[in-house]
């Protein structure tokens, strides 16, 4: 009787010892599937924070275009001694043998060309008429704007250069219809010891191109002083003729696509050396040279 009570108590025992084994062995199941859970679960999170970020750059990199800029309508500029016909030149400057061309560093993007003329009769004076074209180009960039707009800025600049000329008198300004896209014509008289100067300048832009013209003409040795209404009338008929050359040497000009890089002239565009020639624009030359 006492032995069956002993091999109850161990098998009680038994029972007792298998449950705390099999609760054992629970209780660590459970972490590792918790970790396991959990780790299955970052990872999902890391992949979607992943996608999230390549979203966003790409979305970035989508929403900032290249900037571009409207290319210039001319690519070149004509011979600027060549810009003006016989019978043109022999009103402006009937004793003029040739052109005297002005030095470039970039034919395509600027030049300049002067005719003097002395008409001596003796006795009776002489008459003097002296004419200059120059010729500057502008490419478009996209750092700076179009070839268009940087031309009518160095316009308004040869315009205002044309009105300051020290010792103007009786200065008058004024627009010129039909002229290619704008144009502006400035007269003054300025005295110099060789006899009274009439001058006429005429600035017109056409597309990406500014022309400037410079005329001046003065009776010397007591012969008389031109008249400035004449060389005004000469001036204009001469700028006409060279915007068309212009557009002649252009195949009558177009307008470009727009161009996502600058050209390759744009790092010697005329944008400084426009500085350069308003510095000693022809306006201010003429007055030195007449």
């Amino acid at each position: 009787m006492q032995r069956a009570v002993k091999r109850d108590e161990h098998d009680q025992r038994e029972q007792r010892a298998r449950g705390l084994r099999r609760a054992v062995v629970c209780a660590a199941a459970v972490p590792v599937m918790l970790i396991a859970a959990g780790c299955s679960s970052d990872s999902g999170s890391g992949d979607k924070a992943a996608d999230d970020s390549s979203t966003k750059s790409s979305a970035s990199s989508s929403a900032s275009p290249s900037p571009t800029v409207q290319a210039a309508a001319y690519k070149s500029i004509p011979d600027v001694c060549k810009v003006l016909g016989k019978k043109t030149l022999e009103d402006l400057a009937p004793k003029a043998k040739s052109g005297k061309k002005g030095s470039s560093d970039d034919a395509s993007t600027r030049g300049s060309c002067s005719w003097s003329s002395l008409d001596n009769n003796g006795v009776k004076g002489s008459q003097f008429r002296w004419l200059n074209v120059s010729l500057l180009r502008f490419e478009s960039d996209v750092t700076r704007g179009s070839g268009e707009e940087l031309a009518q800025a160095y316009f308004e600049t040869q315009v205002q250069d044309a009105k300051s000329v020290s010792g103007a008198k009786s200065l008058k300004s004024e627009p010129v219809a039909g002229v290619g896209d704008q144009a502006t014509a400035v007269r003054y008289d300025l005295k110099k010891k060789e006899g009274s100067f009439k001058q006429e300048t005429v600035v017109a832009r056409v597309e990406n191109v500014v022309v400037t013209l410079d005329y001046n003409g003065a009776g010397l040795a007591g012969e008389k002083t031109p008249s400035a209404d004449t060389l005004n009338k000469l001036a204009q008929k001469a700028v006409k003729e060279v915007v068309a050359s212009v557009a002649e040497a252009n195949d009558g000009g177009s307008a470009g696509t727009p161009s996502s890089a600058p050209s390759k002239s744009a790092s010697k565009s005329p944008s400084g050396s426009a500085s350069k020639a308003a510095s000693s624009s022809p306006s201010k030359s003429a007055a030195k040279k007449s």
